[in-house]
């Protein structure tokens, strides 16, 4: 019998695993379906590139076939390992803009208004430029400049600023707009997931217990009350008993699918599944959604500072091999993502309504592709898409993969602002600092001129930038699952706490802010207990 069960090593099970084991009077348990972090692909931050061709640390999922993409299926990779997808991710560190909490808030939701997530956010952070009125300087999460970063990032913010784009050094201070290089979830040249910030240096703690090869099945309940969960182990299924709460913790796509595992969710379709229906929650699964994607690749033979695969790029990344072993420096501590900014598509936008993110290499599916010769890419995604659509169940079995359908442009002004974007994008990869190194757009994009064209290209080859929300979301409406301390509606002892909760996505990387989400959670449980 444990006092906590959270279900998920990622990057909200990790804080919470860390933070409520801060008290050696309560015992918590951390079950992670994946193996323990201790690949160097993980820490080393350019293995990240080969970690999107195995499967071994990553659930590699996939939609339904979207209508939007013209009937492809779009990838949704998401960590498999402790720390989750902050183990495989590209280590950006974004909040998003103060305005998306304030919109939380006004949902009903009090408590998660800029004000009040702020601290969280500073908590958590150990900021290698040091603490001020927005940044934290001693947390466990470390957030660095990049060490090395490589000259083509710098030609892209070079490119960006001769578009007309203010240089933002800084996309988590006072103003979001602008390009810049990014800040990175680094320490000392290795990559800083969630679980080595918070579950490494506290791994001896007696009352924590992290299991790993652990898959939960499902949630047990006793009426309308969380007792423990089932899970699967080594072919073995086994239950784990708690006396205070169950923490979901497994992320957008698979915390929505453990609920209805477990009895909780739409009880339609619960019941088509052979379900019992414990608790009909209508919204579980309902509101789903992400930032779509498109990205624009540049053939650049010249280009010999970028990744790419050629008798130059695999001597520079065997003399980076030994510079990373010696001095943790030089070009494998790239997250390939360096560069990117947040602009907006047309000038009366309010707000920054794009991201971009520029990576020093070609990237073709997802990394997935072995790419010949060098050059670089640039995505640009949607910051506020209005487009929903849901998780469902497979099958009665955790085991089983859930039905993912994000409903990719279901929405109209989805796709308008996404064609603004490309041509906005083109401005900036236009300009002389870029355009100068003499590379060719790749013909899949380069064809796609006019707007229609343009349309098809996105729907032919866009998809995610890998920020999926809201499925699990939190507000006290019928179609809500979560109230605004992350109890689950109508349920004792359990809680969801991860980025399904989001009542909109953030206007940016989703990590910093699920992590900040469960270090908030944590000082709530801690008052409650």
């Amino acid at each position: 019998m444990r006092d906590y069960v959270v279900i998920g090593g990622g990057s909200a099970g990790s804080v919470l695993a860390a933070r409520l084991s801060e008290n050696p009077a309560v015992s918590v348990t951390l079950l992670e379906a994946g193996c323990e972090d201790k690949s160097v692909l993980i820490h080393c931050p350019a293995g990240l590139a080969l970690v999107a061709k195995q499967k071994a640390l990553n659930w590699a999922m996939e939609t339904v076939p979207q209508a939007g993409l013209n009937g492809r299926k779009g990838y949704q990779p998401r960590g498999k390992v402790l720390g989750g997808s902050s183990s495989v991710n590209a280590m950006i560190y974004a909040r998003g803009q103060p305005s998306d909490y304030e919109y939380w808030s006004a949902q009903g939701n009090t408590g998660w208004g800029w004000s009040d997530v702020l601290p969280y956010f500073q908590k958590s952070e150990c900021n290698t430029r040091g603490a001020d009125a927005l940044h934290g300087g001693s947390g466990p999460l470390h957030v660095s400049d990049l060490r090395d970063p490589n000259p083509l990032a710098q030609a892209f913010v070079q490119a960006g600023v001769q578009a007309g784009h203010a240089h933002n050094t800084d996309f988590n201070g006072l103003s979001q707009e602008g390009v810049g290089l990014y800040q990175v979830t680094h320490h000392n040249g290795e990559r800083c997931s969630a679980a080595k910030a918070y579950l490494t240096p506290v791994r001896s703690r007696p009352n924590l217990q992290v299991i790993t090869g652990a898959q939960v099945l499902r949630v047990l309940m006793q009426g309308r009350k969380a007792v423990g969960v089932e899970y699967a182990q080594g072919g073995q299924v086994q239950q784990l008993r708690c006396n205070r709460e169950v923490l979901l913790c497994a992320g957008a796509l698979q915390s929505p699918q453990l609920l209805m595992l477990s009895g909780i969710g739409p009880g339609e379709h619960l019941q088509q599944m052979g379900i019992e229906v414990e608790h009909d929650l209508p919204g579980v699964g309902e509101h789903l959604h992400d930032h779509p994607d498109v990205v624009q690749v540049v053939n650049g033979p010249q280009m010999r500072d970028s990744f790419g695969v050629s008798l130059t790029g695999l001597k520079n990344v065997w003399q980076g091999v030994s510079r990373w072993r010696n001095e943790r420096r030089g070009m494998l501590t790239s997250n390939f993502a360096e560069a990117g900014g947040f602009i907006r598509s047309q000038p009366q936008e309010v707000a920054p309504d794009l991201q971009l993110h520029f990576v020093v290499g070609k990237l073709v599916d997802h990394g997935r592709k072995t790419v010949l010769g060098h050059g670089y890419s640039c995505h640009v995604c949607i910051l506020q898409p209005k487009s929903r659509g849901r998780v469902r169940l497979a099958a009665n079995d955790a085991r089983a993969l859930p039905l993912i359908d994000p409903a990719f442009f279901a929405e109209a002004d989805d796709m308008q602002r996404m064609v603004r974007g490309v041509h906005r994008m083109r401005e900036i990869l236009s300009q002389p600092a870029l355009a100068g190194l003499g590379g060719n757009e790749l013909a899949h994009s380069a064809q796609a001129r006019s707007d229609a064209e343009i349309e098809q290209f996105i729907r032919n080859y866009g998809d995610t930038i890998y920020h999926p929300v809201g499925s699990c979301r939190m507000g006290p409406g019928p179609l809500d699952v979560v109230d605004a301390q992350l109890c689950v509606h109508g349920v004792q002892g359990l809680r969801v706490v991860d980025a399904s909760i989001m009542p909109r996505i953030v206007s940016g990387n989703t990590n910093a802010p699920t992590i900040m989400i469960a270090e908030k959670v944590a000082d709530l449980i801690k008052l409650t207990a």
